[in-house]
């Protein structure tokens, strides 16, 4: 199958303008910035055919391809990163079997997630969409319930059911977790990592459709899926032994430097 990895990316974020082009320090002490970094993460991820920045701002096109990055322009009225990977593909012309929405904001993504998502879609010919998630250690949820405790919209959480559908996502913190655990105990919660493989048809479609209602509220763009009855696979990954956050608000850099540090990633 041909696989198209497409990194979103826009510069009036709401909770943090400018994100993808604030510089993070790794190991090493180079300072690389967050899209970057993005771009660097998706070019590990095996079987993959092609790679591509989807912004609407010109000072990111030229950031990202001083660093060689291919880019594709898409219009300023794309709502979420979702509608700027369909506007992505249909800018490049279709031709690929799987399109992959790594999120700029996310560069600690390891490549096995990609691979498992790409892997999931191809044993499961009725599931239109699939998204990693990845289950809670008592330090990971305790992290997104200080976000929640603080006032902050930090990670957005994930339940599903047996045959690995999924049910919901919510940036509250689901299923409810009373007070705070050992920071290496396994948890009933599973934090939502922000990646999704699609087919081409449910991604144009996506396009489409009005936001819905529960889009709207929780402010999470795959519920237009689940909204839609499009069936959502939610893929669980194993971290092997790798920390996982995002950069969602200007709180979080200090503890991303700290991750890649604690990686010992440059």
């Amino acid at each position: 199958m041909s696989v198209l990895v497409v990194i979103p990316a826009r510069y009036a974020s709401t909770r943090y303008p400018g994100k993808p082009l604030v510089a993070l320090t790794g190991a090493t002490g180079d300072a690389k910035t967050l899209i970057r970094r993005s771009w660097e993460a998706a070019a590990d991820v095996s079987g993959v055919d092609r790679v591509v920045v989807a912004t609407d701002d010109t000072r990111i096109r030229d950031a990202a391809q001083a660093f060689g990055a291919e880019v594709v322009m898409t219009p300023e009225t794309c709502r979420n990163g979702t509608e700027r990977c369909a506007a992505a593909l249909d800018a490049l012309g279709g031709g690929h079997d799987i399109v992959v929405n790594l999120q700029g904001d996310a560069p600690l993504t390891p490549a096995w997630f990609i691979e498992d998502l790409v892997a999931a879609l191809a044993d499961h010919p009725s599931a239109e969409v699939a998204t990693p998630v990845l289950r809670c250690d008592g330090r990971a949820l305790n992290a997104l319930l200080d976000d929640r405790r603080a006032g902050r919209v930090g990670g957005t959480t994930a339940v599903f059911g047996a045959s690995q559908r999924a049910l919901y996502f919510s940036k509250e913190v689901i299923p409810f977790a009373q007070g705070r655990c050992a920071e290496d105990a396994e948890t009933p919660v599973f934090h939502h990592v922000g990646v999704y493989a699609y087919r081409p048809s449910a991604l144009l479609a996506y396009a489409q459709w009005p936001v819905g209602v529960l889009e709207h509220l929780e402010g999470l763009e795959q519920l237009r899926f689940l909204e839609r009855d499009v069936p959502m696979l939610c893929v669980e990954v194993a971290s092997q032994g790798r920390l996982f956050w995002e950069l969602n608000n200007p709180e979080d850099l200090p503890k991303m430097e700290a991750m890649l540090r604690e990686m010992n990633h440059p």
